[in-house]
């Protein structure tokens, strides 16, 4: 298994993993069964065991203003490498899959940095996006439609009314 020139550009591998960050862990699980369809995941090293630590929150007044830290947040990420089976050649390497999400599960960072380093194989590429990727990117974007709905009816418009003189 290794990564060739075909692989995915930057902007491909972020729309992903923004993707597999949002996915709750069951829904991630499953899916990933599905795709691999019966045949057992890959052997892999880890470069970065799951781990749980903090990241600082930051915010903007307004979404323009100066920033200040909000708070902090529970994160986990995990960074893993396929191993490299049969005979490879100087221009092939293993495919490295990271993730990071909000929330203290060491296994769904596990299945999503796994699912990364999937993704990034070009024979494993299409039926995963297809089958992983795909169905949550439009649900996920089916929620922020409906949550920006829930938003507007709520929305209250001020306006002030100038005196006479």
């Amino acid at each position: 298994m290794s990564v060739t020139s075909a692989s995915p550009s930057s902007a491909m591998r972020r729309a992903w993993m923004a993707v597999l960050a949002r996915m709750p862990r069951a829904d991630l699980e499953a899916a990933l069964e599905h795709a691999l369809q019966g045949v057992p995941a890959p052997a892999y090293d880890w470069l970065r065991p799951p781990e749980i630590g903090l990241a600082m929150v930051r915010g903007r007044v307004g979404g323009s203003g100066d920033p200040f830290n909000l708070g902090e947040a529970t994160v986990t990420r995990a960074t893993l490498r396929l191993r490299v089976t049969g005979n490879t050649s100087a221009g092939t390497a293993a495919a490295v899959g990271v993730a990071c999400h909000l929330g203290r599960d060491r296994r769904r960072a596990e299945l999503a940095a796994l699912a990364d380093a999937l993704l990034q194989m070009p024979e494993h590429h299409a039926g995963l996006h297809r089958q992983l990727i795909e169905p949550f990117a439009a649900q996920q974007a089916a929620q922020r439609v409906e949550r920006r709905q829930d938003v507007a009816a709520t929305r209250v418009e001020f306006f002030t009314m100038v005196r006479g003189d």
